[in-house]
């Protein structure tokens, strides 16, 4: 049934120029550009609004938007005058991220398009590289001017997982990255923070009078997080040998599921208390690591029906790789509400099917009442929140099975957005850049929650390095 009130539609993004430092990548082709037409048709995108795209690649601006009209029709229908409009708006730099010389001519080039559109001076620079690339970026930005903020005027820098490498690297970033910007400037993002489910879980807690006097070890058993994906590393085998399914786990999702009330949903109330969860989970000692921990590769198969190679045998990869693609692991969070009920996460890629949900599930009701019936255990309760491939939550509850004896039959009671609400076509990162455009920090990591995840996950890759290999 669909919903009995028009979806309402917020204010748009503030007038600003967006600089897509990897603008050639499959991730600005793939998703960025899809999820900013999508806030152009939504009206979600200020008409003082404009694409500066910064890659290698030599191209002429021509080509740049010739080449994403060509990718964006393979992904998705658009309407041809929208889309005139926006591609309109699209300009190409071509340079080295390491070439000092291309930021004086990106400082020349904003300040033409920043006329040309009206933007108001505001930049917001997402840098869609390899890491080691986010300091030399922001370094530059900086020698140039191009970070300072003057006349009401805001400087914003986006840059995407991993946040380092382990703990050390983590603090090095965010040192660097805060020697030349304010913490209030950075969006380190995560495009599965993006999707309506996992934005739905505060609303979900703490709107509703039925669960979160629930939501607590005295009628919890355990939560489960899992994160499955049926695709392997496609061609970025090299990449992904470098960091694996572990670094790509620092708990989120968790958090939002686990933390305390905040006073209020502004960004950093939020965070204060994702920060604290973050800083609860239970460190593993080298013992705890054998124990908590499981990982693996995985092999030649089949997937939906195709041939695929094993990960060893992936390009890029090397043929004696010791890389995890698959991980899972028991964490522990030390807090009244959550002593003693284990968290299960779970991840990995080249699994049997494409799923990523929360599952929550209830402690057993005591069977004393059925001993006398043909009843022969009591099934838990399970919420299930349901993040992709479709989005919506579900619960899990027993009930009689008609007929003159007693017996119980599990029944789901499932929601989905799509029924319910409607859907539009989502990329996952159009809420992350209207945020960003707005200055709202409450889905992107702060530099304290990061390294808080690096302290649960650096001691596990280090007993994982120290491991003699096994074939």
């Amino acid at each position: 049934m669909p919903a009995a009130t028009a979806q309402h539609i917020g204010k748009p993004g503030d007038p600003c120029v967006m600089v897509i430092f990897g603008a050639s990548g499959d991730l600005t082709r793939r998703k960025l550009i899809p999820a900013l037409y999508n806030l152009a048709k939504l009206q979600l995108l200020s008409r003082e609004f404009a694409v500066v795209g910064v890659a290698r690649q030599p191209m002429s601006t021509e080509d740049f938007r010739r080449r994403i009209s060509d990718d964006v029709s393979k992904f998705a229908l658009v309407d041809p005058d929208l889309w005139e409009w926006f591609v309109r708006r699209m300009h190409y730099i071509a340079g080295s991220f390491d070439d000092n010389n291309l930021y004086p001519q990106l400082k020349d080039a904003l300040e033409k398009v920043d006329k040309d559109h009206s933007t108001h001076g505001n930049y917001l620079f997402y840098l869609a590289t390899a890491p080691e690339y986010f300091g030399v970026i922001v370094d530059n930005l900086a020698e140039v001017g191009l970070m300072t903020e003057q006349n009401r005027q805001w400087r914003r820098v986006v840059i995407e997982k991993p946040f380092g490498h382990d703990l050390e690297s983590a603090r090095a970033l965010n040192a660097k990255l805060l020697k030349v910007a304010e913490e209030r400037q950075i969006y380190r993002i995560d495009h599965y923070l993006g999707k309506e489910t996992v934005q739905n879980i505060l609303a979900f807690r703490f709107a509703n009078g039925i669960f979160e006097p629930i939501w607590n070890r005295r009628y919890i058993d355990h939560v489960q997080i899992s994160v499955a994906e049926t695709v392997g590393v496609e061609k970025r085998g090299g990449y992904y040998d470098q960091t694996g399914a572990l670094r790509d786990m620092v708990p989120n999702h968790m958090s939002l599921t686990s933390m305390e009330p905040p006073i209020s949903f502004q960004a950093d109330a939020v965070r204060d208390e994702q920060a604290k969860i973050l800083h609860a989970i239970q460190p593993f000692s080298a013992e705890e690591v054998l124990l908590r921990t499981v990982r693996g590769q995985y092999g030649e198969g089949m997937v939906e029906g195709q041939r695929v190679p094993a990960y060893r045998a992936e390009e890029g990869v090397p043929p004696d790789s010791r890389t995890e693609t698959f991980v899972a692991m028991k964490l522990l969070i030390d807090n009244w509400r959550w002593a003693d009920v284990p968290f299960y996460l779970r991840t990995g890629k080249r699994m049997p099917a494409r799923n990523t949900h929360i599952v929550i599930q209830f402690r057993r009701a005591p069977f004393v009442l059925f001993r006398d019936t043909p009843v022969e255990n009591l099934m838990p309760n399970q919420l299930v929140l349901h993040i992709q491939p479709e989005e919506g939550i579900s619960l899990r509850f027993a009930a009689k099975v008609p007929g003159p004896v007693m017996r119980l039959g599990g029944v789901d009671m499932n929601f989905e957005y799509a029924d319910y609400f409607g859907q539009q076509p989502s990329t996952g990162y159009e809420r992350l850049l209207h945020d960003c455009m707005i200055g709202d920090a409450t889905l992107f990591q702060r530099a304290d929650m990061v390294e808080a995840g690096w302290c649960v996950v650096s001691p596990v890759l280090d007993v994982w390095k120290a491991l003699p290999p096994r074939n």
